[in-house]
């Protein structure tokens, strides 16, 4: 999705139709790359836990959940990234760093959104939305930690994979130990594609006092994301053993390794603009495990 650029002067009161694509910036509505790396945990939990034959109706729920959340998560992120923003040059143009919007404005987006994703959820069972009230407590205090931790993907996995225990308790009622793996290795992947995505700001945050994985890994970070790739893999190898999958979830497995070991390619000598595609490939990594996932039941 391709939205108009905003170009508001400082002089005049922008139009209705600059504020509504202003506000489509702000959920990153022509950037969906967070609703698939946080819609493919989601899927892989759905297919598991209903032996690859999920109610359709709890899946367009959590469909549209990711939508609202992550939107909601890009709102948030905003205003806690104002006083940050205007000074990093990938961010410098975003709604509320040009002042087209304003930071009450995002908070109001934030609660709306969420809002309509927990009306969503009170369509499903009682723990369900218990756990529903985590994810929103986890997408709130994200964008914050990268003030006082080099680990805020942590909190950012954690967000993202929560959809994982949630899936199982609204189709099982129950979390098993497999689930749990699952939901970390998520947690891996996030810190995977997070730090890759930080190393193409490495340089402004270390300007403006933002922390970072990049920052902290340094010159070990290509080492560390390799790693951590490995880890996530093994993660999900056991999770499919666990759970009876067969050779085409295994199969899928390979060709996601086959993609990190293209984003070790990509950002050997950490070049920003290759760095942001090796994030970018994160999304492929995702839909081939979930591919590879629903042709093994399938089969």
């Amino acid at each position: 999705m391709s939205l108009p650029q905003i170009n508001i002067g400082t002089q005049r009161t922008p139009s209705w139709r600059e504020r509504l694509i202003a506000y489509a910036h702000l959920v990153r509505l022509h950037k969906p790359i967070g609703i698939f790396l946080l819609m493919w945990p989601a899927l892989w939990a759905l297919w598991l836990a209903g032996g690859g034959h999920p109610p359709w109706g709890v899946v367009l729920i959590f469909i549209a959940g990711v939508v609202l959340m992550r939107s909601a998560g890009c709102a948030i992120n905003d205003f806690a990234d104002r006083d940050f923003d205007g000074q990093v040059a990938r961010t410098n143009g975003r709604p509320l760093a040009v002042g087209i919007i304003a930071p009450v404005e995002a908070v109001g987006v934030f609660v709306l959104l969420s809002l309509i994703a927990f009306a969503l959820v009170l369509q499903l069972n009682w723990q369900t939305v218990a756990l529903s009230v985590v994810a929103v407590v986890l997408a709130t205090i994200y964008p914050f930690m990268k003030r006082y931790t080099h680990f805020p993907q942590l909190f950012l996995g954690a967000a993202f994979g929560w959809a994982i225990p949630m899936a199982y308790m609204a189709i099982q009622e129950t979390i098993p130990l497999y689930a749990w793996v699952l939901f970390a290795a998520t947690v891996v992947w996030a810190l995977i594609y997070d730090t890759e995505y930080a190393m193409v700001d490495r340089r402004d945050d270390l300007k403006i006092g933002i922390k970072s994985t990049a920052i902290l890994f340094g010159r070990n970070d290509r080492l560390i994301v390799g790693l951590l790739q490995v880890l996530m893999l093994a993660m999900l190898a056991w999770v499919g053993d666990a759970a009876g999958r067969g050779w085409v979830y295994f199969a899928g497995l390979g060709a996601a390794g086959g993609l990190a070991a293209y984003q070790q390619w990509l950002i050997r000598d950490r070049d920003p603009r290759r760095c942001f595609i090796a994030f970018l490939n994160n999304n492929y990594v995702g839909m081939v495990i979930f591919v590879g996932l629903v042709l093994d039941y399938l089969a």
